[in-house]
């Protein structure tokens, strides 16, 4: 769908975009590479806080949202606002979009009044959007057709993540168009990963979110079970919280740079063996739990049916008998 126009109003609001000139800025050479002007596409819950971390960046902010009324708060604090994408293309070399979906994503980049009726060669274009890793490969194909890049820069840790620097962004595409993006998204990321070609980037926030869905899943079977035990789960949620601090969650374990079977006299062998030996026994324990107070765990029992497997170590004598039917 075509690019919403902005209140033009907006563009007396001009940033300075050679910010080198001004005193409450770093001083910049004209051979500095962060003197080119930046632009943002999508300024809701999570890009307008991002947006805002890149208003510190020194060569300035070209923004462009459908709501007038989002750019407003970022043009207070030195940003342009132009009317469509193909404005912000007519100055930004890097431009970040963090739109709903694939079809925006697309619309953004390649409809009328997108991106690719003015950028230049080598601009680079990020999406944060989480989108299917076959549409970054085929939009970057498309923007190559015009010498630009386009990497899938998906990102983790929230709009909370985004206020305080603290994202973790995975980035998709070749090596020079991410250490050309890389010193950009410092402003909002304390962690950038280079994950390898155009879909990568999207691919490993497949994966990171599947896991966190899985878990809120798994959370909410621990909840009913709590609940039905007579325990106050606001307090359990309270001691989950607080030691998850502690050990790292479910993240503690990702380890290795394979998830084949661990050798016996591999180093990780022994490790893994005593998280599965802990994990059957507890989770055993929950079940038999469980069927005392009739409540349903079937992620509890995929757990303990699988978790020696997952690890690399295969199933321990707890998780055996489980399977053959034997309960503790």
């Amino acid at each position: 769908m075509p690019v919403p126009a902005l209140r033009r109003g907006l563009l007396d609001h001009r940033a300075d975009l050679q910010r080198r000139w001004r005193t409450d800025h770093p001083v910049m050479t004209t051979e500095s590479t962060d003197t080119f002007p930046i632009g943002f596409i999508g300024l809701g819950n999570m890009g307008a806080p991002i947006a805002q971390r890149f208003v510190a960046w020194p060569g300035g902010l070209v923004v462009c949202d459908a709501r007038p009324e989002a750019t407003e708060k970022v043009v207070a604090a030195g940003a342009t606002a132009v009317a469509t994408a193909a404005e912000v293309a007519a100055t930004a070399r890097v431009i970040s979009i963090t739109v709903l979906n694939d079809e925006q994503v697309r619309s953004v980049i390649t409809g009328p009044g997108g991106i690719l009726e003015t950028a230049t060669a080598g601009t680079v274009i990020a999406v944060h959007s989480t989108i299917a890793p076959a549409t970054a490969i085929d939009l970057a194909e498309v923007c190559a057709v015009h010498g630009v890049d386009l990497v899938d820069a998906p990102v983790s840790g929230g709009a909370p993540g985004a206020e305080q620097g603290r994202l973790a962004i995975m980035v998709g595409g070749p090596r020079a168009a991410y250490e050309t993006v890389k010193p950009v998204f410092a402003l909002a990321s304390d962690m950038t990963i280079h994950a390898g070609e155009v879909g990568a980037g999207t691919r490993m926030k497949l994966a990171r979110n599947l896991l966190h869905f899985i878990s809120f899943t798994a959370t909410t079977e621990a909840a009913r079970l709590a609940e039905a035990a007579g325990i106050d789960i606001v307090k359990l949620g309270k001691v989950v919280r607080h030691t998850d601090a502690i050990t790292g969650g479910a993240g503690a374990i990702m380890l290795r740079d394979t998830t084949a079977p661990i050798a016996p006299n591999d180093f990780w062998h022994s490790v893994f063996t005593h998280v599965r030996g802990l994990g059957e026994k507890d989770v055993a324990l929950a079940l038999d739990l469980a069927d005392e107070l009739d409540v349903d765990l079937p992620l509890g029992r995929i757990a303990l049916e699988r978790l020696g497997d997952g690890l690399g170590v295969g199933p321990g004598e707890i998780a055996s008998h489980h399977q053959n039917g034997v309960t503790r």
